[in-house]
């Protein structure tokens, strides 16, 4: 976060020394054009104050007169031209301002008499009276450090206010980089001036007071729902082993009874786990491998009510040192959805497990549905007794404890897999 703050106070810096290079440089632009364009405006004046006289003395005297500048020379045709000009001239005859060589520089004016004589010309080396070329690499020095240092004084100016405008958002960006659900500053909005940046601040203020006390009331809620739930699980538990130690029990009331003791660590398992996804504890890394074909023997026995009266086969081929890194209520109830899903959707045919490429498998010949569909909530198959909330809570599991699940399948078989080690 601090780091992020710095790029946005060098952001600011940079902008303003961007702009006033930029603006530096257009500034030097508008002076070189400047002095060039009041140069030539100055010659362009003597020339045509020159070809006025020359007119006229032309139309008195029918003559042309020598100019009064020594830098100017009356030509009657541009044959006459000295050769540096006379070459430059023929390839570009509309040009009225050439450079020579040896450093010589021309500005031309034409001489049109009255009538339908031939027209003069006016030729004027300027090369001795030019200012601004001589001086051209001074000017541009001087537009140099000068663009620089308006650069520098820019930077200082933008390091000044970059660090003055930031200092409450590096505050408030430190203060939040630093939240964590067991340190959620309160009545900080106070610190912060009374702008956007203090806007800002009063919102995560009264944002962190309703997280604190929604995280107040959700460990109020697991605590108490904890010791609500497990204690009738508990009295369920013992009453059903009591009541099957009664011998005179029919055979159809034992198996109610079973139906009801498999329910009951079901839910007493389901319990444990939604009370694990409800809290923020990162259990998972202190999680050790524990082996996957107990527990999957353990639900196999549980949901085997779900397959009577099926023509269904289970084949179990899975090796004794496969595992898995999750709590053993986690995996319980990973494999019970999973394989309670198969048993429940498969009319005949078989249910295999295996354990192929690193990954376990539940396949059953049940077509499959859309994978992002029946991972949403209530969202329920044809052969689905429940609420439609197993595999909803499956994906929260994986989700939790980097379980990458996969669920395939083409109409005629679907296949549950994720990786074990």
């Amino acid at each position: 976060m601090t780091a992020r703050v710095h790029r946005l106070r060098n952001r600011l810096m940079l902008a303003f020394a961007v702009f006033a290079l930029a603006v530096a440089g257009l500034f030097g632009l508008y002076v070189a054009v400047f002095v060039y364009s009041v140069e030539d405006r100055f010659f362009d004046a003597m020339l045509e104050q020159e070809a006025q006289q020359q007119l006229e003395q032309r139309a008195a005297s029918g003559a042309w007169s020598p100019p009064r500048n020594a830098f100017m020379a009356v030509h009657d045709t541009p044959a006459s031209f000295p050769t540096d000009l006379k070459a430059a001239f023929d390839a570009e005859p509309w040009r009225r301002e050439i450079a020579g060589t040896e450093g010589r520089h021309y500005h031309l004016r034409a001489l049109p008499p009255g009538g339908a004589g031939t027209p003069g010309w006016l030729v004027a080396e300027v090369s001795q009276q030019l200012v601004v070329r001589p001086m051209r690499s001074q000017i541009l020095a001087l537009l140099a450090w000068s663009g620089l240092a308006v650069v520098v004084v820019a930077i200082l100016a933008g390091a000044w206010l970059a660090r003055r405008t930031t200092r409450p958002l590096s505050k408030l960006a430190a203060l939040v980089d630093g939240m964590a659900p067991d340190r959620l500053p309160v009545g900080f909005a106070g610190d912060f001036p009374d702008d956007e940046v203090g806007v800002l601040a009063r919102g995560l203020d009264n944002l962190s007071g309703r997280v604190r006390a929604f995280i107040a009331r959700e460990h109020v809620f697991t605590r108490d729902a904890s010791h609500e739930l497990r204690t009738p699980l508990a009295v369920i538990r013992s009453a059903t082993e009591q009541l099957a130690s009664e011998p005179g029990l029919s055979g159809a009331g034992r198996r109610q009874l079973a139906h009801v003791q498999h329910s009951a660590r079901q839910l007493e398992q389901t319990v444990i786990t939604l009370l694990t996804l409800a809290r923020e504890e990162n259990v998972e890394q202190d999680a050790t491998p524990l082996a996957v074909l107990p527990v999957l023997e353990q639900v196999v026995v549980e949901q085997a009510v779900l397959l009577e009266g099926k023509p269904v086969a289970v084949r179990v081929d899975v090796p004794a040192d496969v595992s898995l890194p999750v709590p053993g209520p986690v995996l319980h109830m990973l494999l019970a959805n999973l394989v309670g899903n198969a048993f429940a959707h498969t009319r005949a045919g078989e249910v295999y497990i295996d354990v192929a490429a690193g990954r376990l498998r539940i396949r059953n010949t049940a077509p499959a549905g859309d994978p992002d569909t029946i991972m949403q909530p209530f969202a329920k198959g044809e052969g689905s007794a429940g609420f439609g909330l197993g595999l909803a809570i499956v994906h929260r599991l994986c989700d939790r404890f980097a379980i990458d699940l996969r669920i395939e399948g083409t109409e005629h078989a679907t296949v549950a897999s994720f990786s074990v080690q």
